[in-house]
C-alpha cells in the first residue's frame, strides 16, 4: 500500500509527492501543523495543508529571501524576520558577520517547536546568541518598533488565515515607519503564474512607500509553479547592486551567488508586465 500528499495549489492544480512516513500532525490555536517524510524531497513542512519548506530545496527560499535585502544594505546590523518559525531564514540573517541581533517574530510557537525537533537542519540558528526569538503577532511588533529596524523579512505563509494581515497596504506602512532612514524590507509575493493580482498590489503598494522597489525571481521545485517571486522595498539603497561585494561573497550558500544577485532581477516578459501596467 502507497501513500501520498498532494498539495492542491489551485481548484485545478496541485503537487503530489510520496509518503514514507507521517512524523507528526497537530493542531495549533492558529493553523493545522503537519510534518511527514517524503520519499523525493526529505522532510515536509505543511501548514494549513501548504508546503512551507522541505530538507531538498529550502535552501533556494531562505537564501533568496534573505541574501539579497542584507547583501543591498551598506550595514545591516538589526534585522527583524516576521513569520519564518522553521528557522531558515534567520540560518541566513546570521551568516552576515555585520549583524548584531535579528529577532525572530512569530505567532505560533508550535511552528518553532516541531521545526527544532524535526528540521534540526533548518533551525539551527534559531538558539544562536545574536538571536532573539519571540512568539508574538508580527504585525503588532512592527507597529510598536518605529525606527528600529536595518531590513526587515515578511517570511510569512501564503495569504490565508493568520497570514492575511501580512499581505495588507496598512502593514507596509507600519514597516515603513519600523526600518530605519536607510532601511530595506522583503516580502515573499507568491507565483507569477498563480498570484498575478496579488503580485501587482503588493507591489503597488510598496512602490508608492519606498524609493526603490523592484520584483525578483527564484525557482523553488515544491512551490506553486515552481516559480516563486520577492517583493522588496529600499529607502535608499538600490537592492539591485550589492553594497559589500567582499561580505558578500564570502557567505557560504548553495544557490544565491552575487551574479545571481544581480540576475534575479531580470524578469522574463509576462512577470515584468505585472508590476509595469
Amino acid at each position: 500500500m502507497e501513500l501520498w500528499y498532494t498539495e492542491k495549489q489551485t481548484a485545478n492544480y496541485g503537487i503530489t509527492a510520496k509518503i514514507k512516513e507521517s512524523l507528526h500532525t497537530e493542531t495549533s490555536e492558529f493553523q493545522d501543523i503537519a510534518m511527514i517524510d517524503t520519499l523525493e524531497w526529505g522532510r515536509m513542512l505543511v501548514l494549513d495543508g501548504c508546503v512551507m519548506t522541505t530538507d531538498r530545496d529550502e535552501f533556494v527560499y531562505h537564501e533568496m529571501i534573505s541574501h539579497v535585502a542584507l547583501s543591498a544594505h551598506k550595514n545591516p546590523q538589526k534585522v527583524l524576520v516576521v513569520g519564518g518559525g522553521d528557522g531558515g531564514v534567520i540560518r541566513e540573517v546570521i551568516k552576515h558577520p555585520t549583524v548584531t541581533h535579528a529577532v525572530l517574530a512569530e505567532i505560533d510557537g508550535r511552528v518553532i517547536d516541531v521545526s527544532k525537533k524535526y528540521l534540526p537542519a533548518i533551525a539551527c540558528a534559531l538558539d544562536d546568541p545574536r538571536v532573539s526569538v519571540r512568539v508574538i503577532d508580527g504585525i503588532a511588533h512592527v507597529n510598536e518598533s518605529e525606527g528600529e529596524y536595518d531590513v526587515i523579512i515578511v517570511d510569512s505563509t501564503d495569504p490565508i488565515g493568520p497570514a492575511v494581515g501580512l499581505f495588507a497596504r496598512d502593514f507596509y506602512e507600519a514597516i515603513y515607519r519600523a526600518l530605519r532612514p536607510d532601511g530595506i524590507v522583503v516580502a515573499q509575493t507568491e507565483s507569477p503564474f498563480f498570484n498575478g493580482e496579488l503580485i501587482a498590489r503588493v507591489f503597488g503598494d510598496l512602490s508608492s512607500l519606498f524609493a526603490q522597489t523592484h520584483l525578483y525571481l527564484a525557482s523553488i521545485p515544491t512551490y506553486p509553479s515552481g516559480l516563486w517571486s520577492f517583493t522588496i522595498g529600499s529607502k535608499v539603497y538600490d537592492p539591485k547592486t550589492i553594497a559589500d561585494l567582499a561580505r558578500t561573497s564570502q557567505l557560504v550558500t548553495k544557490y544565491y551567488t552575487p551574479e545571481l544577485h544581480a540576475a534575479a532581477f531580470a524578469l522574463p516578459r509576462f512577470a515584468k508586465e505585472l508590476v509595469t501596467k
